[in-house]
């Protein structure tokens, strides 16, 4: 659901009220998105790194095997 115009403006004027009156607080929570990107990103490259080791761990079970 898309914000009018009159919210969008509401919202602009909290966020400069914001900024003024807690600088801390509006660098914190501006940094939110970005901390919750590269979350999601190092999961992401957990659960590859995992899948690429269980992968190997069956290809050399299975060379085993055949040797």
């Amino acid at each position: 659901m898309a914000l009018s115009m009159e919210e969008q403006r509401i919202l602009a004027e909290i966020e400069i009220q914001l900024r003024e009156d807690d600088p801390r607080l509006a660098h914190r929570l501006s940094r939110l998105g970005r901390d919750r990107r590269r979350r999601r990103s190092r999961l992401i490259a957990a659960i590859v790194v995992a899948v690429i080791g269980v992968v190997t761990a069956i290809a050399s079970a299975i060379l085993t095997a055949i040797s």
